[in-house]
């Protein structure tokens, strides 16, 4: 089952950066206008290598923000603005953040460590969503250049009891460092280096199966490197650890695993967003005519609310699938016909087939917009957003033509659809708070 490792993290060094100025969002949460404020707010920041700007003359130069990346932390680490742990360690994580959208404050709590790649088949690891390729392509280039791996894999554990915070958060002192980000999120983090207290989060954390939350393209990407440096392999460096009862665990190579967060997928602080879908530069798209169009497969109710916050109430409060169109002719609330959306969608499986975005993808975005699954993999024509205002302004300032507002996915649903070795739609879920990049970074060489 799941297997954990105690690491030796470099860390950026309180007494040459102020944390706050040099940690980020995860690189695919971070907007034109956050890249910016991030290069600004420090020469040391880290999207300088996660999410680098191209220079001028970057091809003449052969250079590109890879080759700038693994320079970049080579010069941190010779300047002693990252340091390393000086024993293997595991990293106490938790989150207190306001659930966006009400007053109700909520504190997730996990751990950061070490967690060997395992293939989906497996089965200890699950995924629940497809991915795309472009961020893994992009990620495997980064992986490539820099050798480290600088965010975390978020990942679901099943344990009612709380055993495992109990390990970590019974009497464990104030915290180590401290940073609230930008949208209001208290991080907090408490070093764990003591053998005994390791050893028995591993145990604990041996039975355990694995869901992946957020970061299905790090996962995939770490794991098709980890292949390719695996001992015996044509390019695979050799064993690189060696291992005795008396030592700590330690994977097979450094390849071998990858650095994680590990929530339980039981308690309270997990909170899911929905993710809206933009659809731009379609051919002659025709509101009237799509909505017509739609009324095979959905009821269609044309609306007279204005905004992105009464379509979210509306929708909240419709029972089964459903969701909001918002086009330059009109907004329109879709609601399944579900004997003819089970027909339709016959060949998914029964826990697919009751989604509202297998509903949206396989049906509007598919079937009725021409979108077939390659351009959804590509984003030839879709954008994925959180915020569902700027989803609804992007169509109201011509720049789309259709924004779908949906629900969130629920824990309940996410865990059926994964453990049935299902995959839900490419971003089905977005999970709030986000995990920061660069409170620890797991280097491989």
């Amino acid at each position: 089952m799941a297997r954990i490792y105690p690491f030796r993290a470099w860390r950026y060094n309180s007494t040459a950066v102020k944390l706050d100025d040099v940690v980020t969002q995860p690189y695919d949460k971070i907007s034109p206008a956050m890249q910016q404020a991030y290069y600004q707010r420090s020469p040391y920041n880290l999207v300088r290598i996660i999410l680098g700007l191209p220079e001028l003359f970057d091809a003449e130069r052969g250079e590109s923000v890879y080759t700038r990346a693994a320079r970049d932390l080579a010069a941190w680490r010779e300047q002693g603005i990252l340091v390393q742990e000086k024993d293997p360690c595991i990293f106490a994580y938790s989150q207190r953040f306001k659930v966006p959208g009400t007053e109700i404050v909520k504190e997730r709590r996990g751990f950061i460590a070490l967690g060997k790649l395992h293939e989906y088949a497996e089965q200890v690891v699950f995924r629940h969503e497809q991915t795309l390729s472009k961020p893994k392509n992009d990620r495997l280039n980064l992986l490539k250049a820099t050798h480290a791996h600088f965010g975390q894999i978020f990942m679901l554990y099943s344990d009612p009891a709380g055993s495992v915070e109990r390990i970590l958060y019974d009497d464990n002192g104030p915290a180590e460092a401290e940073v609230t980000d930008e949208y209001g999120v208290l991080h907090r983090l408490w070093r764990v280096n003591d053998p005994a207290t390791i050893l028995l989060l591993t145990t604990a954390m041996a039975d355990k199966k694995l869901i992946i939350a957020d970061g299905h393209h790090r996962y995939e990407t770490a794991l098709n490197y980890s292949k390719e440096h695996a001992p015996g392999h044509l390019d695979g460096p050799g064993p690189k650890f060696n291992h005795s009862a008396t030592e700590v665990p330690q994977p097979a190579y450094p390849e071998a695993a990858v650095m994680m967060s590990f929530v339980n997928m039981d308690s309270d602080g997990l909170v899911i967003l929905p993710t809206h879908r933009v659809v731009h530069s379609l051919e002659n798209f025709d509101a009237e005519a799509f909505a017509t169009a739609a009324e095979e497969f959905f009821t269609v109710e044309t609306l007279e609310l204005s905004g992105a916050t009464e379509y979210m109430g509306l929708l909240g409060r419709q029972e089964g699938a459903a969701f909001v169109a918002v086009t330059r002719g009109g907004a329109f609330l879709l609601r399944s016909k579900a004997d003819v959306i089970n027909s339709a969608l016959a060949d998914l499986p029964e826990r697919q087939r009751q989604l509202d975005l297998s509903h949206l993808h396989s049906i509007v975005l598919d079937r009725l917009l021409g979108l077939d699954a390659e351009k959804v993999r590509e984003q030839t024509n879709i954008r994925y957003l959180r915020d569902a205002g700027e989803a609804v302004d992007l169509v109201r300032r011509g720049e789309a033509d259709v924004t779908f507002l949906t629900n969130p996915v629920s824990m309940e649903q996410l865990r059926e659809v994964a453990f049935a070795c299902d995959v839900m739609p490419q971003k089905s879920t977005d999970f709030f708070p986000k995990l920061l990049s660069g409170l620890a970074i797991y280097v491989l060489d």
